[in-house]
């Protein structure tokens, strides 16, 4: 019965090993794949490159922002530098309401 019962487990490992490495993975074409995986990279990248950082903008591309003017650029300009754009609104620099209007526009890259 102890031997029988080996013999079924050998002839289960067996069994098992074979199925496993037989299982060779196909590969897909990747043409399709990358170029997906680029334009969703791309549009990040090209996101990212449109921000403006807080900590190193000039005045001139601040102002460009919608609802920053002349006082306010002044403002960030003076705070510098920023560990996070939320600290606008945290300082007191920019209303919560402007904040919300352009926080997605901006970044503060340390």
């Amino acid at each position: 019965m102890r031997l029988l019962r080996l013999f079924i487990l050998a002839a289960t490992l067996v069994f098992l090993t074979g199925t496993v490495s037989a299982q060779v993975p196909v590969k897909a074409p990747v043409k399709a794949a990358d170029k997906a995986a680029k334009a969703v990279t791309g549009k990040a990248a090209d996101k990212a490159a449109a921000l403006i950082d807080i900590n190193s903008a000039s005045a001139a591309a601040l102002k460009a922002i919608p609802g920053i003017g002349d006082a306010y650029s002044a403002a960030i300009i003076k705070g510098r530098p920023y560990a996070n754009k939320a600290q606008l609104t945290s300082r007191g620099i920019l209303p919560a309401g402007v904040y919300a209007k352009i926080k997605d526009k901006i970044i503060a890259k340390q």
